[in-house]
């Protein structure tokens, strides 16, 4: 089975020992300078020889980095398997909402299999180039991802929450299938009803768990990729610029061109309401 142009699944995990930092000696003093500073500067040294060297490997740089917090967030749940799962596109007028989850084993993710991650934060606080170079080490560093696409139509019928909240358990639930080891499901912000395996949802989710930080970059660039497809079935949107988002170039498109076989007619939007109102 060969993989989507758009998610690159299936996915690979990855894992090895952590790399050790270069060992360090103090000389002794220099001439005239007392004892005490010739120390603190080799200290100053080994630090930014260390920093020098967990760059070079792709490590974070410091404990306190964005990637470190997220990381020990998911630690703190006391289990190795840490699933996160949540969602792109819920407020657009076009285009689908695509869910995905990122399973992590935190047996495995260790050294540099940790350190290319170290980048990793919520998907809004990162720049188009860098979710697509995160995108690929989410997925060889993870134990397993799942992404789920509703289109229009279905968000149209069904409802936009009843959807995401769907596509949300649909993602958790495959992503952690056939597993008997303990889990730690998060979801970010809302509770899932239908998913049968306990979890919880985290208040600003992608901005605490590593694993739902991952997942929202997964469905962000999935998402991306298929409004750049779009754009070239639906020119005219400019698709490819807003992804589907509200902006008022997008507005001034409808207004232009009318709604496109994308866009969610069930959303209020005040494109719509002038549309119609111009039709009358």
């Amino acid at each position: 089975m060969s993989p989507s142009p758009h998610t690159g699944l299936p996915t690979a995990s990855a894992s090895s020992e952590p790399p050790q930092a270069p060992a360090h000696r103090l000389q002794g003093a220099s001439a005239g300078k007392p004892v005490e500073l010739a120390a603190a500067s080799a200290r100053t040294a080994t630090k930014a020889s260390g920093r020098e060297e967990e760059e070079r490997r792709g490590r974070p740089r410091r404990r306190g980095s964005v990637a470190a917090q997220l990381f020990a967030f998911d630690e703190a749940s006391g289990v190795a398997l840490v699933a996160g799962a949540d969602e792109a596109g819920r407020g657009c007028l076009a285009g689908p909402l695509v869910a995905a989850a990122v399973l992590f084993d935190y047996s495995k993710l260790t050294g540099p299999a940790r350190g290319s991650l170290h980048e990793l934060r919520d998907s809004k606080q990162l720049t188009p180039p860098a979710r697509e170079r995160l995108y690929p080490l989410i997925v060889a560093a993870a134990l397993k991802v799942s992404v789920i696409s509703r289109c229009s139509a279905a968000l149209d019928a069904r409802g936009l929450h009843r959807t995401n909240i769907d596509a949300l358990s649909g993602a958790l639930r495959t992503a952690t299938a056939s597993l008997a080891e303990p889990v730690e499901c998060l979801v970010d912000g809302f509770p899932l009803p239908g998913l049968r395996r306990p979890h919880r949802a985290v208040v600003g989710g992608d901005r605490r768990s590593a694993a739902i930080a991952a997942a929202s970059i997964v469905a962000k660039v999935v998402r991306d990729r298929l409004m750049r497809d779009a754009e070239e079935v639906h020119p005219g949107w400019s698709f490819a610029e807003h992804a589907g988002y509200s902006t008022r170039a997008h507005r001034e498109a409808i207004m232009r061109l009318g709604p496109s076989p994308l866009h969610r007619m069930s959303f209020q939007s005040v494109a719509y309401s002038q549309l119609r109102i111009a039709e009358m």
